[in-house]
């Protein structure tokens, strides 16, 4: 039986879900490119939902359903693209710029992917990735630019992403997590 991969706007009542999918996917995916420390420090200061996104409609859910079941799907990633400053971080996350982009001279943030660790390494992430952008180009933007994780820095290069800086995300417990600026122009 082929799986079917619906994407759909993040919306309030799935932030329990995407929490739990948020922590296994740092936990288990994040650790060849972070210490234990680094990921458990970033869940509490930078990675997690940004309501924000969800309350803007550009916060994505992938969802897989299957034929003879449709009314149960299994939420297997997100991710999302923002009109908004913010580079990364979720609500906890202190250095937040909510000003409102200009398409025709900014770049749209991708932002906050998450692949659940079952759900890995089947497209998915690109599957997310080309309904970000086509969401941003629809709101018409051209430019789009991440703060790319160690791990997420390798898809997104595939798909024609090219680092422009490093970064150093300050952590709560004194450590930084780095991280690639990264950059696409279509």
């Amino acid at each position: 039986m082929q799986p079917n991969f619906c994407i759909r706007p993040a919306v309030p009542s799935d932030i329990p879900v995407l929490r739990a999918l948020i922590e296994a996917s740092v936990r288990q995916l994040q650790a060849d490119d972070y210490t234990s420390s680094q990921r458990e420090s970033a869940l509490a200061t930078v990675f997690g939902v940004d309501t924000q996104l969800v309350a803007d409609g550009t916060y994505l859910v992938v969802e897989y359903c299957l034929a003879e079941s449709p009314a149960s799907p299994i939420v297997v990633a997100c991710g999302g693209w923002s009109k908004r400053k913010t580079l990364y971080g979720a609500d906890q996350w202190t250095d937040r710029h909510d000003d409102v982009l200009d398409p025709q001279r900014d770049a749209a943030k991708i932002r906050a992917f998450f692949i659940h660790p079952d759900w890995a390494r089947r497209g998915i992430g690109t599957l997310l990735l080309q309904a970000c952008e086509d969401g941003a180009k629809s709101a018409g933007f051209s430019r789009f630019e991440m703060g790319a994780t160690l791990t997420g820095a390798k898809l997104f290069r595939t798909r024609g992403y090219v680092p422009v800086g490093n970064l150093e995300v300050p952590l709560r417990n004194g450590e930084s997590l780095p991280i690639i600026q990264m950059e696409k122009v279509t």
